[in-house]
Parts: C-alpha cells; structure tokens; sequence
C-alpha cells in the first residue's frame, strides 16, 4: 500500500480507536498480518486471523489466547504442518468453497475454521464452521443476515477496507460509521475496518485498550539490561497498568504508520544520536496522531536550537557574570524523593506553551525551564529527573509519565495480590548444596535447609533448584554425587517443594554465549563436559523430572532459575518458550531503611525478543551479606525490603529468595528463620514460584477495552486480582467478582478463574456479601441467584474473611477452629487446607 496520504488515514484511525467501542457484550474481530503481534491488542476479539508465517507461536501470548486464533491458509493442505506449529483453528481464504472443501474440513472436528465465503448455503457448512467473512456488506442488510445467521448458529465478519485513493469517501464512511458502530446491536455480524495487507490493527466492535508505552535507548550505550529507562523507568509504568517496550535506535527510527498501538514514547537516550533534526520531526508526526512523547534526562543530542525550536524550545546563553541558581517555580512532583541539586549553569530553555514543572534563575535573571509538560507530551532533563550518583528521583515518575503522556488510568492486572492476600513465594537457588554446616561437618548445607527449614516450615511452599554440576556423578565432585542425588530427591519427594533448575554449569555471563558455546571462564567448567544450551535448560529439567522425581510427584519440573549475571539472551529464552518451561531471576529489588528508593525496585520483568524474563521479588542473601563476605546474619534485612514495597505502595509480592550455602552457618540459618517467622505473621497467599511466574506473564498480555464505566477483559488466566486507583472504586456485584478490598487507598478487586471479566462501575449493593481475603486458591466457583459457592484449596491452613450482611448467611463444609463476627465482618479459620463455603443472600 502507498502512504501518500496515511497520515490523514492513520489520524481518524487513531480517532476511532479511542472514542469508538460498540457493546462489550459484542462479538469483535481483528485481522493482523505483521510480525510481533501486540497481545494486549487483539486479545480482547473472539476471532484473531494472522499471517502464520509471521507468527511466533512459542510466545506466552500466542499460546494464552490460540483457543480464539486462526492461521490464514490459501491451501487445505497447510494445515497439517501448522497443527504442527501450535496452530488450532484456520481462516479459509479460498475462491468458491465447495462440497468437497466443505466435506474436508469436517474431518477436521478438533479445529475450528473461518471460511471467505457467501452466505448462500450457510446451513449446510459443518458444525466447525464459526463465522464466514465477506467484505463491504451494506449495513441496510444486517437486520435480514441476523436472522440468518441465528438460525445457522455462525458469525459474519463484514470487512471494508481503507483505500487511501478514496479519502473524501472514506472520511465520510469512517464518521457514519463512528456513529453506527457505538450502537452496533447484532450478535453475529462482525463490523471489521482495515487496510488491505492488514498492516495495522484495525477497529471493530470492541477496541483495546493502548497499554504500551514505546522506549526508545542506545544499546550500544549500555548493556541492555543496565539501561537506566529499563531499570528505573519501567516499574512506575508497570505499577500503573502499562508496558514498557525497549527500542535500541541503532536500528533506525520506526514508520509512524506502525506505532499506532503505543500508548506513549519515552527517549532515554545519552547525548550522541547525529540526527537530532531527524528525531525531532519524528517525535512531531507522532503527536499529529496524538501519541505524546517524553523526552528523559537529555534530548538525545547536545542541546542546539536548529532542533529544539521545532518543539516550541529556545536556548539561551548565561550571563558570563551569572553564578548561583535558584528555584524559582516547582510543581508537587518536583522533589519526589530528593530536591534538585543545581551545582553548573549550562544553557538555558524556555518552551512556548507549556505548563513549566520546575523553574530556576541564576544572580543575573537568567531563567530556564529543567521540566514541563508541552503539547506534544513534556520533558524533564538534567537535575529535573534523577539525581545521577545514587539514581534518586527528583520528579515524581509516577505522576510525570502519566500527565506528560497523557496515560489514561485504567484498571491495573496485579500479580502481587491474590483473593485481597499479598502473594507469597520462596525459592532456591542451587548453589552450595554440597557445603559443609559449620556447626556439624557430619551434614551438607543441603541436610540443614532440608531439615530446619523445608521439614519444619511445611505450610510454606518452597521452589527448590539444583546444579547438575554440583550433583551429578560427572560433575565436579563424584565421590559426593551418590549422597548428594540421594539428598535432592528426599527434598523433592516433599510436598511442600516444587523442583526446579539452576542450570548444568551455572553460566556466569550469558552474553558471553555465541554459537552455543561458552568457555569453562565463565561457568562451571566439570572435566569432559561441552558446553550446550539446550542441555543447560533442557537437558536438566528433563534429567531432574526423569531421574529426581517419582512419577507420582507434583508438580513436576518445569522452571529455571537463571544463574550468574541473571541476564538470559534471545536464545536461552527461547528454548525455555518452545518447552513449555517457565524462568525467573534477574532484577535487583533491594530498597532498604537505608537507602528507601524506587529506583531499588525492579521491574516485574523484561521484555528480549518476544520472550519475557520474569524477575525476582526481592534479592537473595548473597545481596544482604556482602556477596557472602558477612556479616552472615544480613538477610534479616529483607525484611526492610518486604516492607518497603507494601507502603506506600504495594509494588512487590514476598519473595524469600536465598541460595542452599544458607544452611552452613548458624548466623545465617537464624536469619533464614526470622525472615520465615516474620512471614508467617503476614496476611498472604502462598504459591510456588512458577505459580507467581505465570500470573506475571499474564499481567504482560492481559487485554482490555472500556465502554463508559464498564471495562472487558481478556487472557486473565492465571493473574486474578484488579487494582483500581482509588479506594471509593464502586461496582455492580457479578457472578466472576468475589469481592473486594481496600490497601494502601487502592481499590483491590478479586475475580474467580475465568479467563474474560466484565466489570461494571456501578455503586456496590449494601446487601450484598463479598470476599475481603483468603489464603487459598478458589479450585471451583458456581454462582445462582441467591447463591455463591467457592471451593478454597491452599498450602496452608485455610483463612477466609467475608461481609456478611444481615440478609446473608455464610455456611462451609467443615466446621472452623474459630469463628470471629464484628461489624458484619466474619472472620474463619479452619484445621485444614480445602474447605467448601456457601454464601447465600435473600
């Protein structure tokens, strides 16, 4: 397609994506054919038609939504090589289906399939036949077609195509259509707006909500992972429901015409892009569509005023006499957590229409600008953003990025709570098993953590890895080998323990991997071993889930903790995705009372490829005891950690994360327990580690649309808790919502295992009875009338607290231990891990 004019297209496409949601309640469609789909896009459409060929079907996002996704094929004969690839259902895109097209596809009754077709014989098309698509239908028809296609129980996907040629026409089609498609009443006929090669994501009935935000960095710079807009930048989006998605601009700068999903742009770049000209005008096309940019600690290049001017920016030389600065003007979100610092007078700016963020003027007059919010998005530079030596912030990021990119608040998938309980886990890393207790040379580290800590904290679930090179018998200590396996599988055999890897050879440096090798320099380097990522991954999980485990054992093995710098390249990812294996570790979480800063806090995760590494909660012990130097007793520190991400926010799960070479000193392992001790007196929901990893991958594809004050959304397959940003968030009572809570002045909304929601903002009624907290998992929930039955299984002892009103009783399968009634708050706890409870209201 030419772009002569896609920028007059693209603008009320982009129009229409934010203004135009038919019913939630309606089916919805959406044709995409590029590379790296955005699941949080098109999750929320009952039939997503791709281009196989250009599909990733490893990714956690295809396999979330593949139930509703369908490969476009123009031959019968491609569908066994794509069932072969993951794909499950198919668009028929073939000239005059026959009898014997139709007879074919019925053989296939395991898949569903789209067919381009009339809707001439639609009663004869096999059960397996969802929907039929035909393009440019008049609308004066649909009231017949509905009928139609009632009674032959199919779907009609009505495509019309944006030609660029005809945009008087199309400008006049689009903004009957705005109208139409707000009121768009009919079930099974499936209104679908694009280009022809479906190079961009079109509208439809429902429309998705933009939740990533578009980073552009200098990989070059910096190791990827150590980029400041990652490390410290992508938190404070994620706390507020959006995505941040790294762009190393050595790759060139993207068409406008395809970043029409991004909610914002952030440049975090040093001052050495040689085209600042040339990202300037981009950063203006894009705010023509009215996708805002931030500009983060400098403007990509030395200041000059042959590009500033574009953005309504002048510069301008100091006084020679000019000296001390002062502050002139400040907005509330200047001095988040320190106050400038204005040490140097470098030029100054001022900026045309904006609203200035913070002002300074030295001894002679001169002003400038450090921050501000612009009408093509804002900025904040230099001593307005962070304060560099200790990485503090100076500007609220919370605030700033919102307001500066103008982000819409939307409800936040929040995998730190579950059932209004933060989410708890524990997990080991393998390194040390073999160590010698200091206070019993007679028993390993291993035989300590086995027995004071995995026996006697048995209500607690516990992630634990090994290395094969520490414990195989061609490893580095064979004569060890026989008693160290004998060890492992008395640990894995436990009910409490999930197994999983650290890894054959521990790599050290995972960039350091090229055409699958890596020197015995940085990893652990057995006699006779040659490197291979695939057994490293693999190769171990299958070996432990083989010979470690029983065969009755669950879970089985299925996770790898990334060992050494914990920074996994594309390629160790990938064969995690292809296997079905799940990954943590990374991320330095590791705010304390001493240093109480955000930017201390990781991310959930990062984003290589297509492929999410999902970071840790907190640092381990090694963190905490100077890189195990001492003092020993330093994981008690944690504790800070755990606090600090509750209050003000409540930013992180609980994560007790420690190596096994915790259990070979006596100062250690106390500290162990009192972490452990302190635990156990918070209000929690404990799970296994993969059981966290999934719910984060969740939060990274969740989909979601909004119709007034009702939100849909999509992919919530293992992530059940909605935050809502205020604490007077009211909604109507529903079958899927178990209820609510109130933390931190954030609402808190618990859903059951379904994997679609519609939440409605409409006020609560006072009769009715909700869920405030449980530390358990809802197994099954059946809801009637009058009604709501929940069956709880969980790790420990089951918690359970409800409202209860006076016109509703609460029953339960066993009778608990103790029964608390005040304020029509009733509290239960019960002596054991899985209990039935009936909620009944008159």
């Amino acid at each position: 397609m030419k772009h002569l004019c896609y920028s007059k297209i693209v603008l009320l496409l982009l129009f229409l994506l934010s203004s135009l949601f038919g019913s939630l309640q309606n089916k919805s469609a959406m044709f995409y054919f590029k590379e790296k789909i955005s699941y949080p896009m098109v999750g929320i459409h009952n039939y997503i038609i791709v281009n196989p060929s250009k599909t990733n079907t490893y990714t956690h996002g295809f396999k979330l939504y593949n139930y509703k996704i369908y490969a476009h094929i123009t031959k019968l004969k491609q569908i066994k090589d794509l069932q072969k690839k993951g794909f499950k259902n198919f668009y028929v895109d073939i000239k005059n289906i026959n009898k014997q097209i139709l007879s074919k596809l019925e053989n296939y009754s395991a898949n569903n399939f789209i067919l381009k077709s009339s809707l001439k014989n639609i009663k004869k098309y096999p059960i397996n036949i969802q929907a039929i698509v035909v393009e440019n239908t008049d609308p004066k028809l649909y009231p017949k077609l509905e009928k139609k296609l009632y009674n032959a129980h199919i779907d009609l996907i009505d495509i019309h195509y944006l030609n660029n040629y005809k945009l008087k026409k199309l400008l006049k089609i689009l903004q009957n259509k705005q109208e139409e498609l707000k009121n768009h009443h009919f079930k099974h006929i499936i209104p679908f707006y694009s280009i022809e090669d479906f190079g961009i994501y079109g509208i439809s009935t429902k429309n998705a909500i933009k939740r990533e935000i578009f980073v552009l960095i200098d990989e070059k710079a910096e190791i990827r992972n150590e980029q400041a807009a990652h490390l410290y930048g992508a938190m404070p989006l994620e706390y507020q429901g959006y995505i941040e998605e790294l762009y190393d601009i050595n790759q060139g700068l993207p068409n406008p015409f395809d970043m029409l999903h991004y909610a914002g742009i952030i440049i975090w770049l040093n001052s050495s892009y040689p085209n600042p000209g040339k990202l300037t005008n981009w950063v203006l096309s894009l705010n023509k569509l009215g996708i805002k940019t931030v500009y983060a600690d400098t403007f990509g290049s030395e200041i000059d005023n042959s590009f500033l001017e574009k953005l309504g920016i002048t510069i301008e030389e100091p006084n020679p006499k000019a000296s001390q600065l002062s502050i002139i003007q400040k907005d509330p979100m200047i001095g988040y957590e320190t106050q400038p610092l204005l040490s140097g007078i470098g030029l100054y700016l001022h900026v045309k229409n904006a609203k200035p963020l913070l002002s300074v003027e030295d001894n002679m007059g001169g002003r400038s600008i450090l921050a501000a919010i612009t009408p093509w998005g804002g900025y904040a530079i230099s001593n307005a953003l962070m304060l560099d030596d200790k990485n503090i912030w100076i500007i609220n990021p919370f605030i700033f990025f919102k307001k500066a990119l103008r982000l819409p608040v939307i409800p936040v998938p929040d995998p730190t709570t579950e059932n209004g309980n933060r989410i708890f886990f524990t997990h080991v890393d393998g390194d040390g098993i073999m160590n010698e207790a200091e206070f019993n040379p007679d028993l390993f580290s291993g035989d300590t953590i086995y027995n004071e800590i995995l026996k006697k904290y048995n209500n607690l679930p516990h992630s634990i890895s090994v290395i094969g090179a520490e414990i195989l018998p061609n490893g580095l200590y064979p004569k060890l080998s026989p008693r160290l396996l004998k060890l492992v599988q008395k640990i894995f055999a436990l009910k409490n323990v999930e197994p999983a890897s650290h890894t054959f050879s521990h790599p050290f440096f995972w960039e350091k991997i090229k055409n699958d090798t890596l020197s015995g320099d940085y990893r652990l380097d057995p006699d006779g071993y040659h490197f291979s990522l695939n057994y490293e991954i693999k190769g171990m999980l299958k070996y432990i889930d083989e010979k470690l485990l029983t065969q009755t054992k669950l879970p089985r093995a299925k996770t790898v903790f990334w060992s050494g710098n914990c920074i996994p390249q594309e390629n160790a990812l990938e064969i995690a995705y292809k296997n079905n294996f799940l990954n943590i570790n990374g991320g330095d979480t590791v705010i304390s009372n001493a240093e109480p800063y955000i930017s201390y806090v990781a991310p959930l995760g990062i984003k290589r490829g297509e492929y999410y590494q999902i970071y840790t909660g907190a640092q381990n012990e090694n963190v905490f005891t100077n890189d195990w130097l001492g003092p020993f007793w330093g994981f008690k520190n944690v504790v800070q950690t755990f606090k600090l991400t509750e209050k003000p926010r409540r930013l992180k799960p609980i994560d007790v994360y420690y190596h096994f070479y915790t259990g070979s000193k006596k100062a250690s392992l106390n500290a162990l327990r009192y972490v452990l001790n302190w635990v156990q007196k918070q209000e929690i929901l404990p799970m296994f580690a993969s059981e966290y990893v999934k719910r984060v991958m969740d939060f990274y594809t969740i989909s979601m649309a909004q119709e007034n004050k009702t939100y849909f959304l999509s992919g919530m397959q293992n992530l059940h808790t909605l935050r809502f940003m205020q604490n007077d968030y009211n909604y109507k009572k529903t079958a899927d919502i178990l209820g609510s809570r109130i933390i931190n002045n954030k609402t808190y909304l618990s859903l059951d295992n379904q994997l679609e929601h519609i939440i409605n903002r409409s006020k609560k009624s006072k009769k009715s009875a909700y869920l405030i907290s449980s530390n358990a998992f809802v197994k099954k929930h059946t809801n009637t009338d009058n009604t709501d039955k929940i069956i709880w299984q969980g790790y420990s002892n089951i918690k359970l607290k409800y409202f209860i009103p006076s016109n509703c009783t609460i029953s339960s399968s066993v009778n608990p231990i103790i029964k608390t009634i005040k304020n029509n708050i009733v509290s239960l706890k019960f002596n054991t891990k899985k209990v039935s409870i009936n909620v009944r209201c008159k």
